[in-house]
């Protein structure tokens, strides 16, 4: 703020303000003037308390108007400027104000879905279906079920710069009478399951009522932020790192991180980190004592760097609510080794199955997003690039030339996405579209443990699933594999890439879509979204791209209290991609159909 244009308000306010009568009983005017803070504008003295004249140094009425004005606007910008820097939270510029610590804070949700599916094996023949049907009749067409999972993600802070951060899943996903107490080892009371009466989770031994997922340290340092432990992984716009925390998630990324948050210039962070992806081979020494890794040579670890330009949540609001486009941008860059891997097995007692892998992985992921008011556009790419020296899966092959051969890894995938918001933001209009790169080996690949019908597992004609890879006697007719996978929570639809394909890979789409606020808390929304295979040899057709068209439309309900409900309903329009490649299995395939429902608290 320039000193004349201070100098100059100062002496006109003074002027108005002594021409303004002052209550009986204020305290005295202080000696100096206060420093300006971001509540400065509502105290100035209004417009229709100042003289119509000029005042004694000449500021007009109008002049002075303008010099507030002006005023303002650079004490917002300084606010702004102010609390870029911060990481979690606004600066302290005011030590006597702050609040006091809170030792436990606890965040989380809990949920119900009940969910309905309808003809989701789309008519196919027994064994061709992309989504399991009933074991009791092929002719059953709707599978309806409810699911409920409680996360809390509690903080212990032990200090003002130490805190311990955990998240917990509890009856994580479980169907709702999934376990009644007749299935309960050495049930005698009752026996035939119409007599249950109750549930319990020690009935299911694959899956535990209560999960700690994560737990790891943030030490708060004059120079940055320190975290280390098992925590969730995120990126961008969740497209390859994504940590599974939205209330509709199901999956999410954990991974045993160091790391080290770094703010060097205002508004950019440099996050070195190292991730523990594999260990390999461990000694329990008996029942007792600390694990041991055995060996280094059979460990894979990531070398990642992050750099990123963004600003705080609350930057951002005060940016927008003063017209102020928000940039932001970053780079996450892995480098991930294998030397050896660990197949499990033993000779005589002595872990022997070591695989020598010399695999290498490098991971750019690029993000950019730009935002105004009334509209957004937000870019995320990324590719995953390097090489497997020896695809053997135990070691009885690592010396068989049809089972040892080296495999390259070359995929790239990219998301864009824009919004437009209209009639003063309560309509908003979207656009999305997003691709998976592929190549023409038969299958999808979201699953290429799953063994294809092929000689030795690989995948041939008509295969949805199975290793995008053809190796073989005297070598590879195919040794890359180039489909590019988004993350399982990564979701644009309700049924063909959440749940007959399981996530977005060798494929492009576009989503254009459309949400409404009818009152605060109160939102319906509806989209399209089209769907092509970026190579017809990996559709069941072999033949055909076209995936399908599909529909979704919904309505969600918030209020201030944190309770959550809503209803979405989906269908899917089957295209020829999806046909079958055996013209003996060919019929007019059915078109699915789901409906969602949610119910829950968010805190």
């Amino acid at each position: 703020m320039s000193h004349a244009l201070l100098a100059a308000l100062l002496v006109a306010s003074s002027t108005a303000t002594a021409q303004t009568p002052v209550p009986e009983g204020s305290p005295p005017a202080p000696a100096e003037a206060a420093p300006a803070a971001p509540a400065a504008p509502a105290e100035l003295v209004p417009a229709e308390t100042a003289p119509v004249s000029s005042t004694r140094e000449g500021v007009s009425r109008d002049d002075l108007e303008a010099l507030k004005e002006e005023l303002r606007e650079e004490i917002r910008a300084e606010a702004a400027k102010q609390s870029i820097g911060a990481t979690d939270e606004w600066a302290e510029e005011f030590p006597e104000e702050k609040r006091k610590l809170e030792v436990f804070t606890l965040d989380g949700y809990f949920r119900v879905r009940p969910t309905l599916f309808y003809k989701f094996d789309l008519g196919k023949a027994p064994g061709r279906e992309l989504f399991p049907r009933s074991p009791r009749s092929p002719q059953e067409n709707t599978q309806s079920f409810a699911t409920m999972r409680v996360r809390l993600a509690p903080t212990f802070n032990i200090s003002e710069q130490v805190a311990l951060k955990m998240e917990v899943l509890g009856l994580d996903n479980f169907v709702m009478g999934a376990m009644p107490d007749t299935l309960l080892p050495g049930n005698t009371r009752n026996i035939f399951g119409i007599f249950s009466e109750s549930q319990d989770p020690l009935a299911d031994a694959l899956q535990d009522s209560i999960k700690l997922r994560r737990a790891y340290g943030e030490v708060k340092t004059p120079v940055g932020i320190l975290r280390f432990g098992r925590m969730g992984s995120q990126w961008g716009l969740g497209m390859l790192r994504n940590d599974g925390t939205c209330f509709d998630c199901d999956f999410g990324d954990t991974v045993d991180r160091v790391q080290f948050v770094t703010n060097p210039f205002e508004g950019w962070y440099v996050t070195p980190m190292l991730d523990f992806n594999s260990e390999g081979v461990t000694d329990t020494r008996g029942t007792v004592g600390e694990p041991v890794d055995l060996t280094q040579s059979d460990d894979s670890h990531s070398w990642v760097i992050a750099i990123a330009r963004r600003d705080t949540d609350q930057v951002i609001r005060s940016k927008l609510d003063n017209n102020q486009g928000v940039l932001q941008y970053g780079l996450h860059f892995t480098y991930r080794t294998q030397k050896w891997e660990y197949d499990g097995s033993t000779t005589n007692g002595q872990n022997t199955g070591f695989i020598p892998r010399d695999a290498t992985l490098f991971v750019p992921d690029l993000w950019l997003k730009y935002e105004e008011k009334n509209w957004r556009l937000e870019f995320e790419a990324a590719a995953q690039l390097g090489r497997i020296g020896n695809r053997a899966l135990d070691v009885g092959a690592i010396n068989d030339p049809t089972l040892n051969q080296s495999l390259t890894v070359a995929q790239f995938g990219g998301v864009a996405q824009g919004e437009l918001r209209l009639l003063d933001q309560k309509l908003s209009l979207n656009m999305e579209l997003g691709f998976a790169s592929g190549d023409k080996a038969a299958g999808f690949g979201n699953q290429p443990g799953r063994p294809g019908s092929g000689a030795n597992g690989q995948t041939r004609e008509g295969d949805f699933e199975g290793p995008q890879y053809a190796c073989g006697t005297g070598g590879c007719t195919d040794n890359a594999i180039r489909n590019f996978r988004f993350n399982r929570d990564y979701r644009i639809d309700l049924i063909l890439w959440r749940e007959l394909l399981v996530g977005v890979t060798d494929a492009f789409y576009v989503r254009p879509s459309a949400k409404y606020t009818i009152t605060e808390g109160f939102d319906i929304y509806g989209r399209v979204i089209y769907s092509q295979a970026m190579y017809a040899q990996s559709t069941p057709s072999f033949t055909n791209k076209a995936l399908g068209l599909e529909v979704n439309v919904g309505a969600d309900y918030k209020t201030e209290d944190g309770f959550m409900a809503g209803i979405a309903y989906g269908i899917l329009f089957p295209m020829s991609g999806l046909q079958e490649f055996d013209a003996t299995l060919r019929n007019d395939l059915d078109t699915p159909q789901t409906i969602r429902a949610w119910l829950g608290m968010q805190f």
